[in-house]
């Protein structure tokens, strides 16, 4: 008696079997076709599929922070897409007059930035820095000036190594002398100066540090925040702006070995550099790939014929699907990019079954039209029903809110139908050409074969293993976590990502703020203190504390100030260095009776608190005059003239900072900038509040924590720490989603292919288990989900899905048992696709973009699940034999 499945199946078989035979006999007119129109979609593909590479888009606009995040741009739109340069340099004066030159010169630029602000280096902030210090930090400074006025007279008027090394001597003779002077802020300047020079490592002393009676850091930092003009139609939208960054700098002198470093990060270029890094990675698994597979398919194959077979239907199918994700898309993201990744190693499955069928067919003594004929229905009939299970596993990600995996999901699902066609129209074709030698039969057991034997020989090894393995994943399933920091993805050697985390390190400087909008400074006032008293938040900075308080107070010292430093002008070192005998000889005299007053003062006061300072100096000078003994008098002349600009270079630019620091003004928030107040009071009258962490939101935890108690009080907060939970979650519930109706779609789709529950399940059961052993490595690899590998699940989706049906769908349709099934090319052709794709993303390991590499571990240790519970566990399953078993297929 006939079945309901083997009617259904001896139609499908039939249609199939004739379309191939048609391709077949009319091999040289399909060809011809297909070769115009691969010219004319390559032609079409490449001159109109764009590239979106705005990250932003990738998520449906309806979620409630996408919401939030509009109203928050259209207030201050000044904050989206932003480049951060950071500029260091060994003293505050150089670092200053760096980035007051570069900012002027690229607010010339309008042609490549909207917008060019430096937060803390403008004319108002010089005038009114004062304002901002405390009242005792006023007078310590205050107290520092009028110690150092005598010495800054003097080297004013004669900025020379000889007279400023006079000035030390004299002073430390007064200090000899019971005098009380504070001097070690000066001398641990000079001691650390001529250190770095001796050192060869030279930085220049600032006199701005002495002057406030600081100690010299090792680097001072600024920021000019950048908006430039990107152009998305483009791989690198701010390739050009960069650009015009880096000759801006080289024009006013910051260039690679100079004293300012210059570092570019923020939003903008760190979505550059993860794109670069991205492809790179890309690039160097196609090239490793392309050989790998080579390789896998000569061991599948073992003819090159069949071999160009694959490649050419994969190349086809590529052609084909660019084709039409151009049509109906009309560009690729960063994420439907992959789609490639995801054709080669599923577009390969379907020709890999197809050709080893057809060589099996022709191994059993029939002629390459009957071979067409009978794997062309027995194949056919399968790669259906792997089509439909693909494509509806993809199309499921169309509804959800990730609309850069739905773009995906629409690109892959339907280049998974164009797979099926071209295999079975352009397939059959090339092999009335291809190969042209007879294929030879093999032994009767292929290697496969007989390794799976172990499995059926070992079958309730295999159930316990199976069983113990379960219940192992099942209980560490609950840990399985992701991973919402964006930064984890990048490469973490990238200059803009180690800038980045090195602002983090910052508190007052960290970008990962939240922002949070009021509408009247009565509601920021309230907003600030409920805000401020959370435990997990650090701050809260609103442009209420831009005025300081006791302003009449700071203001009378600094007027007292500018009158205890007086009409001072430095002049500059000479450009061009007079070097004589006469010269020479006065440096060295300066020097020597430097290092007698030092050694006098630690004879007669050991125990005084400069005591140390003064014999660290004195040593240091020790070394100096070895240095300089070893030389000629043209050397010594030189090293003395560098000595020299280190030590006084910096105190023209230290005196006018100060004097314009002592014009300051009493002020109020009306007297803001208009380009610092957009910042913080929007046009539309909103209020913005950054509140800045208590923790590091490096931790996922701490991120969380952080978020919810913000938006516990201001639910319409946002930020990159608010956008990155907000985006992982809609992701994770977005891949929940698309899984639950894959799932559904797939079985309802194996109910009415298979008629059966039992066989559904069975093909299902292997998807089940390598999903639940991958997550479970995942925890044990400690590679967490992230948004960019969460994208191999639907390809491990579709493989699993691909993989057990054939099995299945052969095992019901040649009414085999397992101990013959593991033998044909249906085993085969599953091991060895598998191990196609599996060298295709194996590669990905290498890739220094670590979204990438962790994608690539993800898939090749989901993949090597697959394998193993379709070819291992499966074949256990199906073991028990069938009424009317045949013995071979």
């Amino acid at each position: 008696m006939t079945t309901p499945v083997e009617t259904s199946h001896s139609r499908v078989h039939a249609i199939f079997a004739r379309w191939t035979t048609f391709s077949y006999q009319y091999a040289l007119w399909v060809l011809l076709a297909a070769l115009l129109v691969a010219i004319v979609s390559g032609i079409y593909v490449s001159r109109n599929l764009g590239m979106n590479t705005d990250t932003a888009e990738m998520l449906s606009e309806d979620l409630p922070f996408r919401v939030n995040l509009k109203r928050y741009n259209e207030s201050f739109p000044q904050d989206i897409d932003t480049l951060l340069i950071v500029l260091n340099a060994p003293t505050p004066e150089q670092v200053r007059v760096a980035t007051e030159n570069l900012a002027a010169r690229l607010k010339q630029d309008s042609s490549n930035f909207y917008d060019v602000y430096s937060p803390r280096v403008d004319d108002f902030t010089a005038r009114n820095g004062l304002l901002y210090q405390s009242i005792p930090e006023l007078e310590r400074i205050t107290d520092s000036l009028a110690a150092a006025q005598p010495l800054i007279t003097r080297i004013s008027r004669d900025p020379s190594l000889a007279a400023f090394t006079d000035v030390l001597t004299s002073a430390v003779d007064e200090l000899n002398k019971g005098q009380s002077i504070e001097l070690r802020p000066v001398l641990k300047g000079v001691n650390a100066t001529l250190e770095a020079r001796l050192n060869g490592s030279p930085r220049a002393l600032s006199w701005q540090t002495m002057f406030s009676g600081e100690v010299q850091k090792n680097t001072y930092q600024e920021l000019i925040i950048i908006k430039p003009r990107l152009d998305f139609s483009q791989l690198f939208p701010a390739e050009q702006s960069i650009a015009a960054l880096h000759a801006a700098a080289e024009s006013v002198g910051i260039t690679e070995g100079g004293p300012v470093r210059l570092r570019i990060t923020g939003e903008v270029a760190l979505a550059e550099e993860e794109l670069n890094s991205s492809l790179r990675g890309m690039e160097f698994a196609g090239i490793i790939t392309f050989v790998l597979v080579g390789v896998v398919l000569f061991f599948a194959m073992r003819n090159g014929g069949l071999i160009l077979n694959v490649l050419v239907c994969l190349l086809m199918g590529l052609i084909l699907t660019a084709t039409f994700a151009t049509a109906v898309v009309g560009h690729l993201n960063l994420i439907s990019i992959a789609f490639a990744v995801l054709y080669i190693g599923l577009g390969a499955d379907f020709a890999i079954h197809f050709l080893l069928r057809y060589r099996e067919v022709l191994e059993n003594n029939h002629s390459p039209a009957e071979a067409i004929h009978i794997s062309g229905g027995d194949a056919g009939a399968a790669l259906t029903a792997c089509t439909v299970t693909n494509a509806i596993g993809f199309y499921a990600f169309m509804p959800t809110d990730y609309s850069g995996v739905a773009e995906l999901g629409i690109i892959s699902g339907t280049g998974m139908i164009i797979s099926l066609l071209v295999t079975l129209v352009i397939g059959p074709a090339l092999l009335r050409y291809l190969p042209k030698k007879t294929v030879a039969k093999p032994a009767a057991k292929s290697s496969v074969g007989k390794v799976l034997e172990l499995s059926l020989k070992w079958h309730k090894a295999t159930y316990a293993v199976t069983l113990v393995a379960t219940v192992g994943a099942l209980a560490i399933l609950p840990q399985v976590r992701f991973d919402y920091n964006l930064l984890n993805m990048q490469d973490p050697k990238g200059g803009a990502v180690q800038t980045f985390r090195e602002l983090l390190a910052e508190p007052d400087l960290s970008p990962w703020h939240i922002a949070v909008l009021a509408n009247n400074p009565q509601e920021t006032e309230t907003l600030a203190k409920r805000l401020a008293d959370l435990p997990e938040v650090n701050k809260v900075v609103t442009v209420l504390d831009f005025v300081p308080e006791q302003q009449e107070e700071k203001f009378s010292l600094i007027q007292e100030m500018a009158l205890t430093i007086g009409p001072i002008a430095a002049t500059p070192p000479p450009q061009v260095r007079i070097t004589s005998d006469a010269i020479l000889a006065e440096q060295y005299k300066a020097l020597r009776e430097l290092v007698a007053a030092l050694e006098r003062f630690v004879a007669n006061h050991p125990e005084h608190p400069s005591a140390a300072t003064v014999s660290a100096l004195r040593s240091t000078l020790a070394h100096l005059f070895t240095q300089l003994d070893k030389v000629s008098n043209d050397k010594k002349s030189k090293l003395l003239y560098t000595i020299e600009d280190d030590l006084l270079a910096m105190l023209p630019l230290a005196l006018q900072s100060l004097r314009t620091a002592t014009e300051a003004t009493v002020f109020d928030e009306g007297d803001l900038p208009i380009a610092f107040k957009d910042r913080w009071h929007s046009d539309a009258g909103g209020y913005r509040l950054a509140v800045y962490p208590v923790e590091d939101l490096n931790d996922n935890d701490a991120l969380r924590r952080f978020v919810r108690s913000v938006q516990q009080v201001a639910p319409h907060a946002i930020g990159v720490p608010v956008v990155s939970l907000e985006a992982g979650e809609a992701v994770v519930q977005a891949f929940i989603q698309a899984f639950s109706l894959a799932l559904i779609g797939v079985v309802v789709i194996l109910l009415v292919l298979l008629r059966s529950i039992k066989y559904t399940l069975l093909v299902l059961l292997p998807l089940l288990l390598s999903s639940l052993f991958t997550a479970a490595f995942t925890i044990l690899l400690d590679v967490p989900f992230n948004f960019a590998n969460i994208i191999a699940l639907p390809l491990l989706l579709g493989l699993g899905i691909d993989s057990s049906l054939h099995m299945v769908y052969r095992s019901i349709n040649n009414e085999l048992v397992s101990e013959v099934l593991i033998h044909t090319s249906t085993a085969r052709a599953i091991f060895y696709s598998a191990l196609t794709a599996l060298v295709d993303f194996a590669s990905l390991i290498f890739s220094s973009h670590l979204g990438t590499a962790s994608m690539g571990i993800l898939l090749t240790v989901g993949l090597a699940f697959t394998l193993i519970c379709t070819l291992i566990i499966l074949p256990a399953l199906l073991r028990a034999p069938a009424a009317g078993v045949k013995a071979n297929a």
